[in-house]
């Protein structure tokens, strides 16, 4: 065996025998693309549900006409709007519990998907499709540039000020959108 007595997770193409990942043991580098995988798989199906739901309210036009005109549509809308941060609570409560934390995940995925899909009824396709857009802009280049940087040994953690920041400046130019 060519291999033997070597790490399997090598930069073979590098020509070093440097680990892929700096200071992490090939062990804990596959639980995390195992977690990576896990919270992909987790997002894609979110994504996926509500896009269902959106295109169900954009192109089945009784459901729009439903919540736009009619005042139990107005009601259940809010309803559907509050529900998801209702259901928060429960989520930080049992976020260690297996089988209860992915059932209160998917109820908050599926109130988060109508909420989503019930405010497309309300706007038109053309904002919609921006945010969209823009929403994978931003999900694929912050995945590109996370596995980038991971590969060289960076940390985020320095970012949390500018982060935080950044929220607050998106926030007031929002709000100022909005009036």
């Amino acid at each position: 065996m060519a291999w033997a007595g070597k790490t399997p997770f090598v930069d073979v193409e590098g020509g070093t025998s440097e680990p892929l990942y700096p200071g992490i043991l090939p062990e804990e580098n596959a639980l995390r693309w195992d977690f990576i995988r896990k919270i992909y798989s987790i997002l894609t199906l979110q994504m996926l549900l509500t896009i269902a739901v959106g295109s169900v309210v954009v192109f089945v036009h009784p459901v729009a006409l439903f919540f736009v005109s009619s005042p139990a549509g107005l009601g259940l809308y809010i309803a559907l709007i509050i529900l998801p941060f209702i259901l928060l609570c429960p989520l930080y409560y049992y976020h260690q519990k297996h089988p209860v934390n992915l059932m209160l995940l998917f109820l908050f995925t599926v109130t988060i998907s109508f909420a989503v899909g019930l405010t497309c009824a309300f706007t038109s396709g053309k904002v919609i499709l921006e945010s969209a857009i823009l929403t994978a802009v931003v999900v694929v280049s912050l995945t590109l540039y996370t596995f980038w940087a991971a590969r060289r040994g960076h940390d985020f953690s320095f970012l949390g000020p500018m982060l935080f920041a950044a929220v607050m400046v998106l926030i007031v130019f929002a709000f100022i959108q909005i009036t």
